[in-house]
């Protein structure tokens, strides 16, 4: 089901939540496994498939430099040479991976950072830590900017400044044939869901529990995990029902393990707007607008297309990028 409704008086394209999209998943519909051969067919859209390749060896998507917008990057970025990306160890494919070799970082996120790189004539230099340490290094400036799936919202818009490039749809993931449906709060209630802290999943667990319990139903029993792996055996196991978590990754999981499957989808800014995935760099460090700038660049060339498609997320796709977009509201999902 989708929902028409203008983020704002302004915009000329009403923006979409995600209630019930199952129908429209990016990657749900079908995949097989070559793993000797390092690819994995993705069924993309309705009769259509993307051949993802995770081997080291292969070739990105590349794009030139744009003098024009090289040139707004603050200068000790721009003498230095080199742009610090930072991008969470903790994600999974199609997002960010390791390669066959276990070693090469591959994604969605790595390949669309090494465009915006390519724009501003920099170096990209990939960084992987844990998720709260993409935080603390933007903080200090060790890192100038994060692709790693982060949601805009209104509370960490009081520290960082955002670039969109992609939608933010939630997976809710269940063991296949766990029979389980969730379009809202109430089809949560009582059941052990799992979550990694300090996301925007986590935010909408505890506002769902809280509602259910004004409600008089159970609250949601929230389960923290930090491994994607942990998470799973979990949920074969029985441990926990649910586990919510960026659609990609839990569609992905769901076609080429078999064993589990997306039982619901929601907007990653809540009920009533959609939410938009960004490049995340510290309040004021004037990188905003050049990352912008670059990322409408490689919209408008296709090279970003190319690189959505080749992981099977052309469903996600925004016309534009916006600096600093209305975002999960601080105190409701």
């Amino acid at each position: 089901m989708t929902v028409s409704r203008p983020r704002r008086a302004a915009a000329p394209r009403p923006r979409r939540f995600a209630a019930s999209l199952l129908a429209a998943s990016a990657l749900v519909l079908a995949a097989c496994g070559n793993p000797e051969a390092g690819t994995t067919d993705v069924a993309a859209a309705p009769g259509s498939k993307t051949r993802i390749d995770t081997s080291p060896d292969r070739k990105r998507i590349t794009t030139a430099k744009v003098d024009a917008i090289a040139a707004q990057v603050p200068e000790e970025i721009r003498e230095r040479g080199t742009l610090e990306i930072v991008d969470s160890s903790g994600s999974a494919a199609p997002l960010t991976f390791y390669a066959t070799d276990n070693k090469t970082v591959i994604g969605v996120e790595p390949d669309l950072a090494h465009l915006v790189a390519d724009v501003l004539g920099l170096k990209p230099r990939i960084n992987t830590v844990s998720w709260e340490n993409i935080f603390v290094g933007l903080d200090s400036a060790k890192y100038d900017v994060g692709f790693s799936n982060i949601t805009v919202t209104e509370e960490r818009k009081e520290k960082y400044d955002f670039a969109t490039y992609r939608e933010d749809n939630l997976g809710f993931a269940a063991k296949k044939g766990s029979g389980l449906k969730v379009a809202g709060p109430e089809d949560v209630a009582g059941l052990k869901v799992a979550v990694s802290s300090g996301t925007n999943q986590e935010k909408l667990l505890v506002e769902w529990s809280k509602e259910n319990e004004k409600a008089g139903r159970e609250p949601v029993d929230i389960k923290y995990y930090q491994s994607e792996s942990d998470t799973y055996l979990a949920l074969r196991s029985g441990r926990i029902d649910l586990y919510v978590g960026p659609n990609p990754t839990a569609a992905y999981h769901a076609v080429t393990s078999g064993n589990t499957e997306v039982v619901g989808t929601y907007s990653g800014a809540g009920a009533t707007l959609q939410g938009l995935i960004a490049a995340t760099t510290k309040k004021d460090s004037g990188l905003a607008k050049p990352l912008a700038a670059a990322l409408n660049h490689v919209i408008e060339n296709g090279s970003y297309a190319k690189v959505l498609a080749r992981w099977g997320l052309s469903d996600e796709a925004v016309p534009k990028s916006e600096i600093n977009p209305p975002g999960l509201p601080k105190n409701a999902a």
